[in-house]
């Protein structure tokens, strides 16, 4: 296999593990916020033991240590309120508010960035705005908080997103990771107290450790669906275009709908509206990529910090 077929292989490979995480989260039965938790201090507690992330966090001056802890706080709130969508919804519901991320990070970016929004960028929010009301139509009421838990998720990845592009340069991928998921696990600890009062349905004791499917579900989540493909994409961004791994990426939800069908068998609470629905967001996610200009692939911190990914800088 060439060097290019091989990257291909294990973007897909990587998209594949990152479908896995809606599936895992339906399956542990701990609340949003303790499932959150775990995941971000079992990564955190890997790459401790790495002392490249050591070495890396030694160079980077204070500022940009504060910078990337601040994004890893978004980084946890989109974690979640991801969880949270599934657990309000199902993992159909939340993979298909993650599709909507690519379309925030049009809209988002830009201002952040300074910069006039482009109108191709625009017409590809519009076009989703279809599919959004047939997903919102085809769905029980009951999942309808799920919805709205899910959309703002995917504008917390839109943010933290264009932050870590305009910082992507500046750190070590493994150290970025490492610091922006442990501010993340600080600031879930101290949300904890609160989250009773705020949100009561993503509250949980954290402190209290897992049962024992919960717990190895909890590793597979760390392990194999954060870190593992982390390192794989680290490798297979060296071997293939910006635009190549764009489009593999946008592949997510289509993996995570179609795992939830198999593995949880969700289309029957579900109804032929929220599937068209979501084949309109899908085909203006998919179309991103062509109507973008093809860039070169940025470090990869932000395929190890969320499950929807916007790579190119």
């Amino acid at each position: 296999m060439s060097p290019t077929g091989k990257a291909q292989f294990q973007i897909h490979f990587c998209v594949l593990l990152w479908g896995f995480t809606a599936i895992l989260g339906k399956l542990i039965t701990l609340p949003a916020l303790p499932l959150v938790w775990w995941r971000m201090l079992l990564v955190v507690v890997a790459l401790a033991l790495v002392p490249r992330v050591w070495r890396g966090l030694r160079t980077m001056s204070p500022r940009l240590r504060w910078s990337y802890a601040g994004i890893g706080v978004l980084v946890a709130l989109h974690w979640l309120t991801f969880y949270g969508a599934i657990k309000l919804a199902n993992a159909s519901v939340a993979a298909t508010c993650m599709a909507l991320a690519t379309v925030f990070t049009a809209l988002i970016e830009p201002w952040l960035a300074r910069r006039p929004l482009s109108r191709r960028e625009l017409g590809l929010g519009i076009a989703v705005l279809p599919g959004v009301a047939l997903v919102v139509g085809g769905v029980p009421d009951g999942m309808l908080p799920g919805i709205a838990v899910g959309a703002l998720s995917a504008v917390f990845v839109a943010v933290f997103g264009s932050l870590n592009k305009r910082l992507v340069e500046h750190g070590d991928p493994l150290t970025v990771t490492a610091l922006e998921l442990g501010a993340g696990t600080v600031a879930l600890t101290l949300l904890a107290p609160l989250m009773p009062l705020l949100f009561p349905a993503f509250a949980g004791p954290l402190l209290v450790v897992p049962p024992a499917l919960d717990a190895m579900l909890l590793l597979l989540l760390a392990l194999a669906c954060t870190l593992l493909p982390f390192a794989l994409a680290l490798v297979a961004l060296r071997h293939m275009s910006a635009f190549a791994a764009q489009l593999a990426i946008n592949l997510e939800p289509v993996y995570a709908i179609a795992l939830a069908i198999v593995l949880l068998g969700e289309q029957h609470e579900l109804t032929p509206r929220f599937y068209i629905g979501v084949a309109i967001i899908l085909l203006a996610v998919l179309a991103h990529p062509l109507i973008s200009r093809p860039r070169q692939p940025a470090h990869a911190e932000l395929l190890g910090t969320a499950e929807a990914k916007d790579i190119s800088d």
